[in-house]
């Protein structure tokens, strides 16, 4: 494998460490939120580079949506253009777990670690695409998987959304979790449309996306693509 140049050195916000200068993947359908874990399958040789070099310095990548859904995990959707404009707001990962491949690919996991608005973007790097990360309205994230929240209206509106849509789920795991990590698992995991996926990222606050998810699930929103399919995470 060929040997990969050392990222630049990144700008860092002084209070939080995170990354000034955040290299993203645009992901339809796919939510990182704080403290969650994303495992993903990396095989396009820009995310290729983009891991490497993510390794080489901060570790820390930004899971984004573009504004007009791609067909990443949506094999509905038409093709895409090559650099989608993408939404302001995504959630920075620390890359955890990194497993290089016999074949090139990269099999990473990702931590959640706060949500970032794009200030700007910037010239991509490798293939790849930066933006210039502001991560100030959302200092609150790194403090969110001590919230305190009391998880049973969401296991309540999660018993009526699976039997709408005759999903499965272990209600004695999920009773479980702390309520905070059951609310952002649902946000996470719940098949909805990559617009709502991207409501429930940029709720101001955890009361707000509580308020927000058991919204969705009593409206009985459908699952996003056409055909009615939702996949896990990968790159392509």
């Amino acid at each position: 494998m060929e040997r990969v140049a050392k990222m630049e050195q990144p700008e860092t916000t002084e209070e939080q460490g995170l990354p000034g200068v955040l290299p993203v993947f645009p992901l339809t359908g796919s939510l990182l939120l704080p403290g969650n874990w994303m495992p993903l399958n990396v095989f396009e040789p820009r995310y290729r580079s983009m891991v490497a070099d993510a390794m080489e310095g901060s570790r820390h990548i930004g899971m984004i949506q573009p504004f007009v859904p791609r067909q990443d995990n949506w094999p509905a959707l038409e093709e895409p253009p090559e650099n989608p404009r993408l939404y302001r707001v995504g959630c920075a990962g620390r890359i955890e777990r990194c497993e290089p491949q016999a074949d090139g690919r990269y099999v990473i996991l990702l931590r959640g670690v706060s949500r970032f608005r794009v200030r700007d973007e910037l010239p991509s790097e490798r293939g790849y695409r930066r933006v210039a990360a502001e991560y100030g309205e959302f200092a609150a994230d790194l403090g969110e998987a001590a919230a305190n929240l009391d998880p049973a209206a969401l296991l309540c509106a999660l018993e009526r959304f699976s039997r709408a849509h005759q999903l499965t789920f272990d209600f004695d795991v999920l009773g479980a979790l702390p309520g905070i990590s059951l609310l952002n698992g649902l946000a996470v995991a719940l098949p909805f449309r990559p617009e709502e996926k991207q409501a429930l990222l940029e709720a101001p606050s955890t009361a707000e996306r509580e308020a927000l998810l058991l919204a969705l699930m009593e409206m009985g929103i459908e699952p996003g693509s056409s055909e009615g399919h939702y996949a896990p995470p990968t790159l392509h």
